[in-house]
Order: structure tokens, then C-alpha cells, then sequence
């Protein structure tokens, strides 16, 4: 027989007579520089021989084998004598048997079954689903203040936008630089201006099934994806023109690259990781809470054994937050664009409905997302402090931070979802562990049963909310048909005035943008752009700079029903005193009143010489 004929004993050959190789077990005879069995093990002069590897036992790379398997290299017999002692022969080690390549190990994730196409699957199924949602009646519904303030700031010129930045909002920077692009592109239509945030809440659905992949299954994955396509949060803030959709993207894009650094470590996901480290803080401040469960999955690493993790880790974070540290720092001192937000027992209470959107979709949710941190096995602490550190540290510092909002802690909601489907999909078979993804074919559609029957269930309870999101926000006046209404009536040489607290300007600023022959905005004495702000500074002297004005249009959104109480008194005072009310149209939230000059006020001229009736002003 060959010498490169595999070895039936112990890595030993039989010699023609039928014997054995006296030194079995060790692969190769010392000193001989001969490879053993055939595997490519050498044993080189001087040099310890390897043991054969297809019987299961092998020293580890740069290891010799034990000293007991090969001879002294030093020693020798006299020619007619007979060796004084023969090695004994070594019985392989025992080696714990590897799992089935089928039967992927905790830290070998599903997805290696699968390769790119299963990976493609699993990302644009929740996508198209979720963009679906999103898209039908995108539309529709009217913006309201806070899309109005984002349209604002996003039309201004660079020049204004940095003026605007100096005083407030300078945390949405990178968003309104975003939008003031897109817009310039695609233009400011109410469809045009909330397809950005739709592509990215559409892409959080497809970036949360990528993750649950990852982590736990393809079936906890693509359930997760889906079921965050058809919760009413996602329709809600996919139609929102505000940075939300993008923060939670960036949180689960930064959390799918931390976790595939993680599996399989390279230079360019941590680079990947880096860079997906600003996208959280310039998306919004409050998202980067989220850290804290990717320093939980850090530690994590390092307990088992991965001592470069930590160092690679606080390289990214620290070379990551210094895009976002000084955007930071500026705007700590414009907090007073939100300190109205103090929030009390209540609105803790009813967290969960604001978050999901309904009760009925926030408690069988959260009530699975519990169940599900007892089967998440390792990965369970990184989600529990991904859905509790934000909202208990929000909540603990809302006197000083104010950021204690359901809109601003939306990026938990993922997690939640997630756990949740990590408990529907464990009926079928293991999540987490050795035995992940494990089971007879029967058990496996079994649990893409679940996985449909979990979906329909989900979007059934979330039809209601999505209804509801589809409609204009809750007490948010009708200004839409405030500006049908005066486009319809309106005549040359006609004001409009204001009167409430709901930036109501700025409203129908955006509302009446096209109608070149709007009504004069008489009472502007300093404009947005002067002052470096959303708001306007009115006129002084009311009665002056109504002098030519011979109709008013007011648009009133005072909660007392009285169309002049929001407005300062002497403004109340001269427009009462000189004008009539022709005729008043109620909308929802919404007074709008039609004024005309009385006949002894167009008599008196006097008021009609004074310049201010004649300065221009920028709109």
C-alpha cells in the first residue's frame, strides 16, 4: 500500500506481512521530513509530527503534538541491537463533534444558508409592504405645524438658514440642508416633501428583518420586518416631513453593522459602523441613547473571549461623535424651543399607545416583546436596554432636557417588535443557541405559519390607528380650506391678519405659496428672515399700516370662539374700530373672517398719509 493511503488505525499503515505501523498515532516517522497519510501534516527534522487529522485529533497551529508521540530525536541504537523501548502507541483525543452545516450555531447566523438572494428577500419584503402603506394617500393629509416649520426652513436660502440655525434648531441641521436640497429637485408639494421620510421608514421595516436575521432567525426577521410595516406608527411618521423616519434608520442600520462586526469582524464594517455612528445624532440627539445597548453587546464580546472589540468599539464611538458633539453643544442653549414639553404621570401612562399608535397594537406587542427577552438568550440584554434606557432616562431628565417625547423615543419601537416576534416564532423551534433555526421540515412551515397568521393579526389590530393617521393631525386647524376659501373670494388690493397661538403665518404661507395675487400680509413689520426665526414681528402702529387696506381676510384659531382674542389688544383694537365683519366661515379649528372698511373710516384720510402704509416688506 502507498504511504499516502489513508490509515485505518490510529494514523499507522499495515506493512506487507499484515502488521502495523509500530508508530501509530504519530502520522509520520520522526525526522523523516516524509508528509503523513496523504493530509499534507509534515513532520520535519527536530520538529514534534502533527496528529493525523482524519481520525478527529489535531494540535493546534504553531503547536507541537505531545512529547509522548515522537522519539528522541537525539537517540540512537548500535547497529545489531535492538531498540531498548518502542513508543506507545496514543489513542487520538477526543474532539467535540462540530454541528451539522445545516444547523447554523448561535454566533453562525441563518442567513450563511442563504447567501445574497435569501438576504435580498428578507430586506425587500417588509420594504415594498411598508412603502405601500405609506404611500397610499401620502398626500392627503394636511401639513401641520411642525411640517409647516420644516417646509419653512428648507425653502430659506443658505444665507437665512444659517441665520435661523443661530437661534433655534440647530440640532435638524443636516435634515433641512436634506430637504432644502430635495425640495429644490422635486418641489414642496405635500407628496414631494414626505417621499424622503417614507423611503426611510419603508427601509427601517427592510433593516429590522436584516437584523432579526442576524440575531435570531429568518422567520423572527422577516416577521419583525413586516410587522413594523403594518403598525399605524410607521404610516404615520413614513408621512411625516420631520427627521423621526430617519433616526429610526440610522439606529437600526448603525445596530445591523455593529452586530455584523461582531459575527465576522472586518476593517470595513467597523469603518461602516463609524460612520453610521453621526447618521443616529444628526437624525436626532435623543437617538443616540441607543448606544447604551451597543455598549451591553460590546461587553458582551469581551466576556467571551474578544479582547479587540472593546478597543475598535471606543475608536468608532469617539471618532463617530465628533461629527455630532459640537451640534450637540450648540444647541444645549436652544432648548427653549421645546420647554413647553414637561410631561407628567399621564403622559408616561399612555407612552405605550403614543408610541405604537393604539392600545390595541401597544399591549399585545409589548406584552410578546416581554415573553420574548426569555428566548433571546444572549441578545436579551442588549434589546431590554435598547426599549427601557431611553424612555426611563428621558423621562428621569425632562425638567432639564424636555426630550421625553413619544415621537422623539420612536426608534424603541423596533426593538420591541423584534422581541415580540422572537416569542411567536420560538413555538416553532429554538431563536437562540446551538440549536437555532433546528427542526424537522413540518416545524419549520410550521413557524412560517405563524409568521403569516402573526402579520395578519397585527395589521388587523393596527387598521383602526392607520385610519387615524391617515387624517390631519388631532386639533390642527383646517388652513387647506381657509386658502381654498380666500383664493375663491378674494379680490385685488385685499390683507390678511392673524389672530391665535398656531402659527397660523406660517400656515398659510405655505398654503396660498402659488397664488401670486394673495393677500398683503399687512401687519408684518419684521419678517422670519430679519429675525432670524419662524415667527414675525407685527406692525407697532396697527391702525397705520392698515391705512390702505380696504378688506381683511382673518384667520383665527382662538379656542374661545372670539376671532380677535388672539391677537394683541391695540391690533384688536384698530382693526374693530375700522372694519366690519362681512361674513364668517367656521372650519375645523378655524374662524375665517371677512372684514370690510366702514364708510367713516375710508373718510378719514389722514391715516392713509402716513409712510409706514407705504413701506415694503419682504414675504
Amino acid at each position: 500500500m502507498s504511504l499516502n493511503a489513508s490509515a485505518p488505525y490510529g494514523g499507522g499503515y499495515p506493512d506487507a506481512q499484515g502488521g502495523h505501523d509500530p508508530y501509530a498515532g504519530q502520522g509520520a516517522y520522526a525526522g523523516q521530513g516524509a508528509y503523513a497519510d496523504g493530509q499534507g501534516g509534515y513532520a520535519g527534522p527536530g520538529q514534534g509530527t502533527y496528529a493525523d487529522p482524519a481520525q478527529g485529533t489535531y494540535a493546534a497551529p504553531g503547536q507541537y503534538a505531545d512529547p509522548g508521540q515522537y522519539t528522541d530525536q537525539g537517540a540512537y541504537t548500535a547497529p545489531g541491537q535492538q531498540q531498548a523501548q518502542a513508543a506507545e502507541p496514543v489513542a487520538p483525543a477526543p474532539v467535540d463533534p462540530e454541528p451539522p452545516a445545516d444547523e447554523p450555531g448561535e454566533d453562525e447566523p441563518e442567513e450563511s444558508k442563504g447567501g445574497r438572494l435569501a438576504t435580498a428577500v428578507t430586506f425587500l419584503l417588509p420594504t415594498v409592504l411598508a412603502f405601500a402603506m405609506i404611500w397610499r394617500g401620502i398626500g392627503d393629509r394636511q401639513l401641520w405645524r411642525d411640517e409647516h416649520a420644516t417646509w419653512w426652513a428648507a425653502t430659506l436660502s443658505f444665507h437665512d438658514l444659517s441665520l435661523l440655525i443661530r437661534s433655534i434648531d440647530v440640532v435638524f441641521t443636516p435634515y433641512y440642508v436634506l430637504m432644502h436640497i430635495w425640495i429644490s429637485i422635486a418641489g414642496d408639494s405635500p407628496t414631494a416633501m414626505r417621499i424622503p421620510g417614507a423611503v426611510a421608514m419603508a427601509a427601517s421595516a427592510g433593516l429590522l428583518a436584516l437584523l432579526g436575521r442576524r440575531m435570531f432567525t429568518t422567520q423572527a426577521g422577516l416577521l419583525a420586518g413586516l410587522a413594523l410595516a403594518v403598525v399605524p406608527f410607521t404610516t404615520r411618521y413614513g408621512q411625516e416631513i420631520r427627521p423621526y423616519a430617519f433616526a429610526v434608520a440610522a439606529v437600526l442600520l448603525s445596530t445591523l453593522l455593529l452586530a455584523r462586526a461582531l459575527d465576522k469582524p472586518s476593517f470595513k464594517v467597523w469603518v461602516a459602523y463609524t460612520l453610521s455612528v453621526p447618521l443616529i445624532g444628526w437624525s436626532h440627539l435623543a437617538s443616540l441613547a441607543v448606544l447604551g445597548a451597543h455598549l451591553v453587546m460590546i461587553l458582551i464580546a469581551r466576556r467571551a473571549g474578544d479582547k479587540i472589540v472593546g478597543w475598535a468599539y471606543a475608536a468608532a464611538c469617539t471618532l463617530g461623535m465628533c461629527f455630532v458633539i459640537p451640534m450637540a453643544v450648540s444647541g444645549s442653549g436652544q432648548s427653549g424651543q421645546i420647554a413647553w414639553n414637561n410631561p407628567v404621570l399621564k403622559d408616561l401612562i399612555e407612552f405605550p399607545k403614543n408610541l405604537f399608535g393604539a392600545w390595541a397594537v401597544a399591549v399585545p406587542v409589548m406584552a410578546l416583546g416581554a415573553l420574548g427577552l426569555f428566548f433571546a438568550g444572549r441578545r436579551a440584554l442588549p434589546l431590554a436596554v435598547w426599549i427601557v434606557l431611553p424612555p426611563v432616562a428621558t423621562y428621569a431628565t425632562a425638567a432639564q432636557l424636555h426630550l421625553f417625547l413619544p415621537r422623539y423615543l420612536l426608534f424603541t419601537a423596533p426593538a420591541w417588535i423584534l422581541l415580540a416576534a422572537v416569542a411567536v416564532v420560538r413555538i416553532a423551534g429554538p431563536v437562540a443557541g446551538a440549536k437555532t433555526g433546528t427542526g424537522a421540515a413540518a416545524r419549520r412551515g410550521f413557524g412560517w405559519v405563524l409568521v403569516a397568521a402573526a402579520v395578519a393579526g397585527i395589521a388587523f389590530q393596527s387598521l383602526p390607528g392607520i385610519r387615524e393617521t391617515r387624517q390631519n393631525a388631532l386639533g390642527e386647524p383646517d388652513f387647506r380650506g381657509a386658502a381654498q376659501l380666500i383664493e375663491a373670494g378674494q379680490k385685488k388690493g385685499d390683507g390678511i391678519v392673524f389672530s391665535g397661538v398656531q402659527s397660523e403665518r406660517r400656515a398659510m404661507d405655505y398654503e396660498l405659496r402659488n397664488d401670486a395675487a394673495r393677500p398683503r400680509d399687512w401687519l408684518m413689520y419684521r419678517t422670519p428672515q430679519e429675525l432670524g426665526s419662524f415667527g414675525a414681528i407685527e406692525c407697532p402702529h396697527p391702525a397705520k399700516c392698515l391705512a390702505k387696506a380696504d378688506r381683511l381676510w382673518l384667520v383665527s384659531t382662538t379656542l374661545d370662539g372670539q376671532p380677535f382674542s388672539g391677537m394683541p389688544k391695540a391690533t384688536a383694537t384698530a382693526i374693530q374700530k375700522s372694519f366690519k365683519v362681512v361674513k364668517t366661515k367656521k372650519l375645523k379649528y378655524l374662524q375665517l373672517v371677512l372684514l370690510e372698511r366702514t364708510r367713516a373710516a375710508t373718510d378719514d384720510s389722514s391715516e392713509e398719509k402716513d409712510d409706514a402704509a407705504k413701506r415694503k416688506v419682504h414675504t
